[in-house]
């Protein structure tokens, strides 16, 4: 009797560029009803609610969780081009002057103590000058001129999910300890808000990708990344609250329905509910072929009455970094807005992490 051969793992660069496209994607899905509560979602859509881009007239676009990802993408980038010039780099700073950038497409009044940064390949992408309703935290810190960090916060009762939403490349980078990971991401999100959720969500969502590109499946690697962050000394009780239940949740037989959904895990709208949603959609809906699984998921993170884009997006970063580009449907890639932009990142992260 002959056994099936299981499919090989995907490749570092396939998950780098699915991760990137397969977020993009939830974006995109989801940004198209972000504002809308489950009722309207079902007026427009049927019953189901919005699970193709077929059902959009070819109307999509990304919002600026995409934007802020790929700019987060762009300033790790930096850092490590120095680095591998053998200068010392201020991954901070390189972040920080990333996101100052991401806000001069935004058409946002800069304070005049704000440093200028130098133009980058990423700041000639069209595609990426538009507002797409990004959050008032994020504009709000940049625009200060400060840098936020954990002994001087901006914002500090703010744990919107602007931080988690664009936190998935700090989990891309090889060959660095748990500690850099949860550093780079905790450090970063306090640039734009300072409450312990906030950070500690966006570090949460980190290992979590680090987990999967390391060959870990999905919800060991959110295991672990749980335990990792409750072992830190910041605590924000609320984020095991929700991934515990997200993790319980899912593994009940069936799928919750959208109302169901956010009684229990939130509506996206907040860092640790938007990773807990994100979570639960990609757990709850396992099996099959990737793209189908893919498509599945996506369909839970976007259809209820909360941040569908961020959840979406979330959702997607989960099953790029687990699956590879197996993973993102064909005909979803040819409906996405900044495709080759999207790749054009992937692949500067790629020179400079693989050289």
């Amino acid at each position: 009797m002959s056994v099936e051969a299981s499919p090989a793992a995907p490749s570092f660069p396939s998950r780098v560029y699915a991760t990137l496209l397969g977020g993009a994607l939830g974006d995109s899905l989801g940004y198209a009803v972000e504002f809308d509560t489950i009722g309207v979602i079902r007026a427009r859509f049927g019953p189901a609610g919005l699970t193709s881009f077929e059902q959009l007239d070819g109307d999509t676009h990304i919002s600026d969780d995409t934007q802020m990802t790929l700019y987060t993408v762009d300033g790790l980038v930096e850092a490590l081009e120095w680095a591998n010039d053998g200068v010392a780099a201020d991954e901070l700073a390189c972040l920080w002057l990333a996101y100052l950038r991401w806000l001069a497409t935004q058409d946002v009044a800069v304070s005049a103590s704000a440093p200028v940064p130098q133009p980058r390949w990423i700041d000639r992408q069209e595609v990426l000058r538009h507002r797409r309703a990004p959050g008032n935290t994020c504009l709000s810190a940049l625009a200060s001129g400060e840098m936020g960090t954990v002994a001087r916060p901006l914002n500090p009762e703010s744990k919107g999910c602007g931080t988690v939403m664009r936190s998935a490349p700090f989990g891309l980078i090889p060959h660095i300890s748990l500690e850099a990971v949860n550093k780079l991401s905790t450090d970063a999100a306090t640039l734009t808000h300072g409450h312990p959720s906030a950070r500690l969500s966006a570090a949460a969502f980190s290992l979590l990708v680090h987990h999967l590109v390391t060959g870990k499946d999905i919800r060991g690697a959110a295991t672990e990344a749980l335990h990792y962050v409750n072992g830190l000394p910041t605590k924000a009780p609320e984020l095991p609250e929700r991934l515990e239940a997200a993790l319980r949740l899912s593994s009940a037989p069936t799928v919750l329905s959208p109302e169901e959904l956010t009684a229990a895990l939130g509506e996206g709208w907040v860092a640790e509910e938007a990773l807990a949603v994100g979570l639960y959609a990609v757990l709850a809906t396992q099996g099959g072929d990737p793209a189908d699984h893919f498509r599945r998921a996506i369909g839970v993170a976007v259809n209820h009455s909360g941040d569908s884009d961020s959840t979406g997006s979330i959702a997607g970063n989960i099953l790029g970094a687990y699956y590879g580009e197996a993973c993102l449907p064909s005909d979803w890639l040819a409906a996405l807005e900044g495709v080759d932009v999207i790749r054009g990142m992937a692949d500067r992260l790629l020179a400079v992490t693989t050289a």
